[in-house]
C-alpha cells in the first residue's frame, strides 16, 4: 500500500509539472518549426525570420509556463502575478528559464490567494479593485526582484551543472543508458517528472546554442512502443493478436504511448524490447549527431521528423525506424519463447475480468449527468477512451456528458470516473473517494468497455434512474454475471461413453447448459475432431472448437468427464 501511494505521489508531482506545459506544447512546436526552418543550419534558412527564434525561447516560453502554473493555482489573477513573477528569473539568467516559470509562478499565486483569503470581506466598499491591482502589484514585484537577484542565479547554477551531467554522460557515450530508467518509468506513468521536468528545459537550453538536443528524444521517441506493440500483434496470445495492430496504428500515428503499457505490464519482462530499442536510437543519435529542434509531443512519427532539423534526418531516421525493429525482434523472441501452452491458439480464453469499483455510493447513482475519463495530462489516452466511451454509452441508451480531464483535475460533479488502473490510487486522492472509480487496464479491449458500461448501467438502475433505458441486447449479453470457468457441477463422474460422438456430446451439454457457449458450438466440436484428433493419449481427451469459434463462446468454461476419454476417439 505504502508503494502504491509513493508511486502516486511520484506520478501526481509529474502530472503538476505537466499541467504547466501540456497546455503551452502547441508554442514549443511552433517554435521548433521556426527553429527548423529559418535557423542558419535549418531547411530554409533566413535571417529575418531567424529573429524570431531566439525572444520567444528566451522569454515568451518561461512566461507562459509561469502564466500557466500560477492559473493552474489561482485562476486568471494566480496566471497574471506568476508570469510577472518569472519575468525576474528570465531576466536574470542567462539560461532558459522555464524552471523558473515552474517556481515563481505557483509560489505567486498561492501566495497572492493566501493575501486575497485574507482581506475577504475587510475592504471597504469601493475600494475592492484598488485593493486588488495593488496587491497584485506589490506582491508581484516583490516576486519579481527575488527572482532577479536570487533565484535566477541559484538556479542558472543547478541547470549549468545538469548541463554539465549531460555533456559529461555524451562525451562517454554513457546516454544510451538512460533507457534503463526511462522506459520502466514510462510504463509506470513517472515519465512527466522526468521529460517535463528535467529533459525539456534542459533540451531548450542545449537546443538554444547547438540548433538541437538529444535530449527531447530520450522519452518521447516513441519507435520502441511501436515495436513492442507490433510484435505482441505478432507474437501475442489471441487477445493480444486482436486489439495490438490497433495500437500499433494509434502510437504510430497519434503518439498515444498509454494504449502500449498494458501489453507489456501483462508481461513485465517484455520491458527489454523497449530499453533494447532506445538504446540503439540513442546511440545513434549521440554518435553521429542526432537530435530535434523541440519537444515531440505527441510521441507519433509526424511530431518526431517535424522537430528533426536538416543536420539529423538521416541519424533521426535511422534512430527511429531501428529502435522500431529492435524493439520489435527482442519483445518478439522474448513472447516466442515465453508464451505457454495455455497460450496456444486452440485454447479458449475467457472474457475480461471485470473492471475495479471503488468510491463512496458505488452502486446507487440516482441520475447519470457526468462521466469523467481522467488520464495523467488529460489530453492522450482520455480523449481518444471519451470517444469510445460515448458510443457505448449511446448504444446502452444513456448520454450524460463525458469529458476528458487530467486525473489531477477531476471535478466534484463527476458521478463516475473512469482511469488507467495505474493512476486508481491517484484518482481516489484527488476525488477523497466521493465519487465511484472505474478502472481500465487495456485502451484497445473492447471487453473492458463492455464491462464499463456494464457497471454504469447496473448502479444507474440501482439508484432509479428515470431516464434509464433497456440495454441492448449485444451488450447485455455481454455483461451478464461472471459464470464461475470450474464449477463442481461441471465434474461428472460414473458413466460410461460408447462412442466420440456420444463424448462430444455429454462435453458439450455440460458447456451449454452452463451458459459457457451457443448450441452451434456443439457442431464445432465435432468437425474439429474430424479434422484432427483431440485425443491426447492415455485415456485423455481435449474436446474442443476450431480457430473461428469465438463469437460462439459466452465465456471460458472448462468439465472434467472421466468417461470422455474412453470414449473411442
Amino acid at each position: 500500500m505504502q508503494s502504491k501511494k509513493a508511486q502516486a505521489n511520484i506520478q501526481k508531482f509529474g502530472a503538476t509539472l505537466s499541467a504547466m506545459v501540456m497546455p503551452n506544447i502547441g508554442v514549443f512546436i511552433g517554435w521548433g518549426l521556426l527553429t527548423a526552418l529559418f535557423i542558419p543550419t535549418g531547411w530554409c534558412p533566413n535571417e529575418y525570420f531567424n529573429k524570431l527564434v531566439s525572444p520567444i525561447l528566451t522569454y515568451l516560453l518561461p512566461v507562459l509556463i509561469g502564466y500557466t502554473a500560477g492559473y493552474n493555482v489561482y485562476g486568471r489573477r494566480g496566471g497574471v502575478i506568476g508570469a510577472f513573477a518569472t519575468m525576474g528569473t528570465v531576466v536574470g539568467s542567462s539560461v532558459t528559464m522555464l524552471v523558473g516559470g515552474m517556481i515563481m509562478g505557483p509560489i505567486a499565486a498561492s501566495l497572492l490567494k493566501k493575501f486575497d483569503k485574507a482581506v475577504e470581506g475587510k475592504v471597504k466598499t469601493g475600494l475592492e479593485m484598488l485593493v486588488d491591482n495593488f496587491a497584485l502589484g506589490f506582491i508581484g514585484v516583490a516576486l519579481c526582484i527575488l527572482g532577479y537577484v536570487g533565484i535566477a542565479p541559484a538556479l542558472t547554477a543547478v541547470q549549468n551543472f545538469l548541463s554539465g551531467g549531460v555533456q559529461f554522460l555524451t562525451d562517454r557515450d554513457l546516454i544510451p543508458l538512460t533507457a534503463l530508467f526511462v522506459q520502466p518509468a514510462q510504463i509506470l506513468f513517472l515519465n512527466n517528472a522526468i521529460n517535463h521536468g528535467i529533459l525539456i528545459p534542459l533540451g531548450l537550453q542545449q537546443a538554444a546554442t547547438t540548433g538541437k538536443s538529444i535530449l527531447f528524444l530520450i522519452e518521447a521517441n516513441g519507435a520502441n512502443w511501436v515495436g513492442l506493440a507490433a510484435a505482441f500483434a505478432v507474437f501475442g496470445d489471441r487477445k493480444s493478436r486482436e486489439s495490438a495492430p490497433g495500437a500499433v496504428i494509434i502510437m504510430f500515428f497519434g503518439g498515444i504511448a498509454e494504449v502500449c503499457f498494458p501489453y507489456c505490464l501483462m508481461q513485465p519482462i517484455t520491458i527489454l524490447g523497449p530499453i533494447a530499442g532506445n538504446m540503439f536510437s540513442l546511440f545513434i543519435l549521440n554518435t553521429f549527431g542526432g537530435g530535434a529542434v523541440g519537444p515531440v509531443s505527441p510521441g507519433s512519427v509526424f511530431a518526431f521528423f517535424m522537430m528533426t532539423p536538416k543536420s539529423a534526418i538521416v541519424p533521426n531516421a535511422i534512430g527511429y525506424f531501428g529502435s522500431l525493429i529492435i524493439t520489435f525482434l527482442v519483445t518478439g523472441l522474448i513472447l516466442k519463447f515465453t508464451r505457454g501452452k495455455d497460450e496456444d491458439d486452440e485454447v479458449i480464453e475467457g472474457a475480461a475480468a471485470p473492471v475495479s469499483l471503488d468510491g463512496a455510493a458505488a452502486g446507487s447513482i440516482a441520475s447519470l449527468k457526468r462521466v469523467i475519463f481522467a488520464c495523467d495530462a488529460g489530453m492522450g489516452s482520455s480523449a481518444m477512451g471519451v470517444s469510445i466511451l460515448k458510443e457505448r454509452l449511446k448504444k446502452a441508451g444513456l448520454t450524460p456528458k463525458v469529458d476528458h480531464v487530467a486525473v489531477a483535475e477531476i471535478p466534484s460533479d463527476a458521478d463516475v470516473v473512469v482511469t488507467n488502473v495505474n493512476l486508481a490510487e491517484r484518482a481516489k486522492m484527488s476525488t477523497e473517494g466521493k465519487i465511484p472509480i472505474l478502472t481500465i487496464d487495456n485502451f484497445m479491449a473492447e471487453d473492458e468497455y463492455t464491462h464499463i458500461v456494464s457497471q454504469i448501467v447496473a448502479m444507474t438502475e440501482k439508484g432509479g434512474a428515470a431516464e434509464q433505458k433497456e440495454l441492448p441486447a449485444e451488450i447485455k449479453a455481454k455483461a451478464q454475471p461472471a459464470i464461475p470457468v470450474f464449477r463442481e457441477e461441471n465434474i461428472v463422474l460414473g458413466q460410461k461413453l460408447s462412442d466420440k460422438r456420444s463424448a462430444i456430446d455429454a462435453c458439450a451439454d455440460i458447456l451449454v447448459g452452463g451458459g459457457y457457449v451457443d448450441e452451434s458450438y456443439r457442431q464445432d466440436m465435432i468437425v474439429r475432431c474430424d479434422d484432427v484428433s483431440v485425443y491426447l493419449g492415455n485415456g485423455i481427451a481435449l474436446p474442443h472448437g476450431l480457430s473461428d469459434s469465438r463469437d460462439k463462446i459466452k465465456t471460458s468454461g472448462y468439465l472434467l468427464h472421466p468417461g470422455a476419454g474412453r470414449g473411442g476417439f
